[in-house]
């Protein structure tokens, strides 16, 4: 989860976000809005769990100046940058805004489809399975059949579902109730030679149940003449 993108200083766009938002990989993330950013009370609390927190800040927000910082400083540096941006992330696909910003992508199927032949290529949502950050990578939500799955890409398996949370899939359907997709009813129904396989199963087990029940009479008979 720690490898969430990679990169050279050869990559590096003017602005950070958008050279971590255009990395390979990173494509389930939205971006951020700066105010959001600079607004010190939403990130309350961050500063105790990500590492140079002062200049990951400094790194996303443009401000950091590099040459002050030896070359394995800076990897550390960029590596809390990467967990920071994650984890205001979280915080932001909440709120109107970054509901809003997830909205089009999922409308876009930018998360991918439902590999469940009768969910009906149904756009799926990213999810965590804890809000802890290092302890689930993220899965994909479908509201259709109300299952998760893992997603096809390496890289995208490998995003800690911290930066997601658990609510944002179902906070998002909250706040937009008109598309929340009608829920699956249809079920693959097993058959051997066009019967259905608990059909078979149970005439086997009644035909256990007679065999049983005859050699128990069986039995008996034996037992009366003697």
């Amino acid at each position: 989860m720690d490898d969430l993108s990679s990169g050279s200083d050869s990559d590096y766009t003017k602005y950070w976000i958008d050279w971590f938002l255009n990395t390979k990989g990173n494509e389930y993330f939205c971006e951020v809005d700066e105010d959001y950013i600079l607004d010190r009370f939403n990130l309350t609390g961050l500063n105790s769990e990500v590492q140079h927190y002062s200049q990951a800040l400094d790194l996303i927000t443009d401000n950091l100046v590099e040459e002050e910082f030896d070359e394995d400083m800076r990897d550390q540096v960029e590596k809390s940058a990467r967990h920071l941006y994650g984890l205001i992330h979280a915080r932001f696909v909440i709120t109107s805004r970054g509901l809003a910003k997830m909205l089009d992508k999922y409308k876009k199927a930018e998360f991918g489809r439902c590999p469940r032949v009768l969910c009906h290529n149904q756009p799926l949502l990213p999810v965590g399975l804890s809000d802890v950050p290092h302890s689930k990578t993220v899965k994909l939500y479908c509201a259709k059949c109300e299952d998760i799955y893992s997603p096809k890409s390496s890289r995208h398996a490998a995003i800690d579902g911290a930066y997601y949370g658990t609510s944002f899939p179902h906070m998002l359907f909250q706040v937009y109730p008109n598309l929340m997709p009608q829920k699956s009813t249809e079920r693959y129904i097993p058959r051997i030679f066009g019967f259905k396989v608990h059909e078979i199963a149970k005439v086997h087990r009644w035909q256990d149940q007679m065999r049983e029940r005859l050699e128990e009479q069986t039995r008996q008979n034996s037992k009366d003449h003697q």
